[in-house]
């Protein structure tokens, strides 16, 4: 592919195509800080607090969304997850940028290297050389705190099993950084009773508890000891994140028990007994979250591990799952409705993957709202759209079918400490949104009026929401 032309591509007015757009981003959005309620972090590295140091190891370390992209450009796995250097890696990364165009790749690319580097050149094979000695020299000096503080981060909410020490968060916490880094329990491997792999889980469960897990009131015992360990150390939230389709079932507790016996024993379960174990556990867990007022998290829809060859060559996350087609709305209204009967039904945001569920995840969160503004959310497009076409449409869909004055707004779901940018790609997208509607006569002229919801959507719905 031949050569882009230099020149600034990240412009003050990127993405905003009026004037009113342009007054909405820069007087109401622009400054705001970032809460970042959904990442991957490493809450190692924030405790540990060393430079980065390289940029490939930042930018390509564990993003599967540019290992999708090098593979599609052709790229030999050895420059991808191999062992080839950090300097090959990243001349092979230039070298597909070009062909990244229209893929969200391409901005957030560029939007990274301006806000972080102040480089405005398009990487590509010409420029990568300059690119990756200047940014190296930037982060050589930069700690994972001081990339936080620069975005404006107030808040950023890890990813953490129920097993999980905490030990990283809690040295955090005696540390003075301007970045609030709390945990979150991800209750996934609570999950997998009908895998190989859950009964050393459950070891690894009774180590953290110091109790052996014999039966299943044991296991909500556990449960309920980690989420109170959690709290302590000031989680908020819960996330959900196993891939394919889910169903709630009217179950016993009698007939939990023997089910949960016979996975002890390694006796094969019934399609009907895994989902009646899981009902019991979405159950529990969901009346916990309500008991310490948590926001609980639902992400559906992937389908994981397509490619096998390369899950057993690189381990689990490689970058080869993708957009499921599994029914969503059952499950949903029957987890739900079961909760709030009781009054037990916790703040929720669900997450979907298929674009085409977008209005049945929007409609069914607004089936239990109550007493809380926005208590049922619909969360932002979520990982394959997270990009400027998916956020529209996710935008445009819970404008028509709920409240976005009441949404709370962008998260990165990232691994990188690069990926802050992903908040300003919202807010420009949303405000060049909401001017859309003002040119065409949906919505009054009224800026400073649009700029407050802006600026509540952008930050402040997530701040009064979670109230970390």
């Amino acid at each position: 592919m031949n050569q882009i032309k230099s020149g600034t591509f990240i412009t003050d007015n990127f993405l905003l195509n009026s004037k009113e757009a342009e007054t909405l981003y820069h007087q109401y959005a622009k400054e705001l800080p970032i809460i970042d309620y959904h990442n991957h972090l490493s809450p190692k590295q924030i405790a540990e607090n060393k430079p980065v140091n390289n940029i490939t190891e930042a930018w390509l370390g564990g993003d599967h969304y540019k290992w999708r992209g090098m593979r599609a450009n052709g790229i030999d796995e050895k420059f991808i997850t191999g062992q080839s250097n950090l300097e090959e890696k990243f001349e092979k990364w230039a070298e597909t940028v070009p062909y990244t165009l229209r893929n969200p790749l391409f901005h957030w690319t560029q939007l990274e290297l301006k806000r972080y580097f102040d480089i405005d050149a398009i990487l590509q094979p010409s420029t990568a050389n300059d690119i990756y000695k200047k940014a190296n020299t930037v982060l050589e000096q930069k700690t994972p705190a001081q990339l936080l503080e620069a975005m404006k981060v107030e808040v950023v909410c890890t990813t953490d099993d129920p097993t999980d020490s905490l030990e990283y968060h809690k040295q955090i916490a005696k540390q003075n950084f301007y970045t609030k880094v709390l945990p979150t329990f991800r209750s996934d491997e609570l999950f997998f009773i009908s895998e190989p792999k859950y009964l050393k889980y459950l070891e690894k469960l009774s180590s953290s508890v110091e109790f052996q897990i014999k039966d299943f009131s044991d296991l909500l015992k556990a449960i309920d000891i980690r989420i109170a360990y959690f709290n302590e150390q000031g989680c908020k939230l819960s996330d959900f994140g196993v891939g394919g389709a889910h169903s709630i079932e009217t179950y016993t507790q009698e007939e939990v028990n023997s089910i949960f016996s016979k996975c002890l024993k390694g006796e094969t379960l019934s399609i009907l007994e895994i989902n009646k174990y899981k009902s019991a556990v979405f159950i529990h867990l969901g009346k916990k979250f309500h008991e310490y007022n948590w926001v609980q998290q639902y992400h559906l829809g992937p389908i994981r591990n397509n490619n096998t060859r390369l899950v057993e060559q690189i381990g689990l996350d490689a970058g080869c799952d993708s957009i499921g087609d599994y029914p969503m709305a059952d499950f949903m209204s029957k987890l739900f409705n079961t909760l709030n009967s009781t009054n037990q039904l916790a703040k929720t945001i669900t997450y979907n993957l298929n674009p085409s569920q977008n209005e049945v995840f929007a409609t069914m969160m607004g089936n239990f709202n109550a007493d809380i503004p926005g208590k049922m959310q619909w969360g932002s497009g979520w990982w394959f759209l997270d990009q400027k076409d998916g956020m529209e449409k996710q935008l445009n869909a819970l404008s028509n079918m709920g409240l976005l004055s009441r949404f709370v707004g962008m998260l990165t779901d990232s691994r990188s400490f690069l990926s802050f940018p992903r908040h300003e790609y919202f807010r420009r997208i949303l405000c060049d949104l909401l001017a859309e509607d003002v040119k065409k006569g949906l919505v009054p002229n009224d800026i400073e009026f649009l700029g407050k919801m802006v600026q509540n959507i952008c930050y402040y719905n997530a701040k009064n929401y979670f109230k970390f």
